[in-house]
């Protein structure tokens, strides 16, 4: 029998790693799930990754630990630094998290060659979003790059393949494609600043992205807010 197609899908617990998933098991693939506690303020993240991972029937939901809230630097890691509140204003926001999607690329590589896996999901977006410079083409193409040069895998010729298929899509777009996959968003939380039970701040970055996406796709938005 022909062994199944494994892949990494990293999964925060937001809007848009949900519907990445989906498309991944869409896909064919046997998904493995894999968050990051990093020290993010927003951790009902993380009890909203598990309820996703369940729900959209990944084989495995993994953990891992890594400490970036130790240097500081963001408004999603240091308490001493508020959440922007007043809309997107130019440049990038106090909310970026330095380095972030590259370590958490990297764990899941690591784990992919674990796991014999040659395919990779991140649900990055360059359309709608809050302008970090991890979310690019441009980061993806360069990551995947130095994912073969890297790696075991990818030097004997299994070539890794780094998926981003939200990338050039708005956020109606997502949300309209996780919907059509039966993608239960009341499940997600986006919030920068969201309470312990997962209930939305509705003024951050996040949230009014997330607000603005399913008004334009003409969907109920399902988010319980503070």
């Amino acid at each position: 029998m022909t062994e199944p197609k494994r892949a990494i899908v990293l999964l925060s617990g937001g809007l848009d790693s949900a519907t990445c998933l989906a498309i991944a098991r869409e896909a064919g693939f046997d998904c493995y799930a894999l968050s990051i506690a990093y020290g993010q303020r927003h951790t009902a993240e993380l009890a909203a990754a598990r309820r996703v991972a369940q729900s959209l029937g990944a084989r495995e939901h993994r953990l891992a630990h890594v400490s970036l809230g130790e240097f500081g630097g963001s408004a999603l890691t240091d308490s001493s630094i508020p959440v922007p509140i007043e809309g997107a204003v130019g440049g990038i926001p106090v909310t970026y998290v330095p380095a972030r999607n590259t370590v958490m690329l990297s764990i899941a590589l690591a784990w992919a060659e674990v796991l014999g896996a040659h395919d990779i999901y991140v649900g990055v977006n360059a359309v709608d979003y809050s302008g970090y410079p991890d979310c690019r083409p441009e980061f993806i193409a360069a990551f995947e790059a130095m994912a073969n040069l890297a790696t075991k895998a990818g030097t004997e010729g299994a070539r890794i393949t780094i998926h981003a298929p939200l990338i050039q899509l708005s956020k109606a777009g997502i949300i309209q494609r996780g919907t059509a996959l039966g993608v239960d968003y009341a499940q997600t939380v986006s919030c920068y600043q969201a309470d312990d039970a997962g209930r939305a701040c509705g003024v951050c970055d996040a949230c009014r992205l997330r607000k603005a996406g399913f008004e334009a796709a003409g969907i109920p938005d399902p988010t319980p807010y503070q």
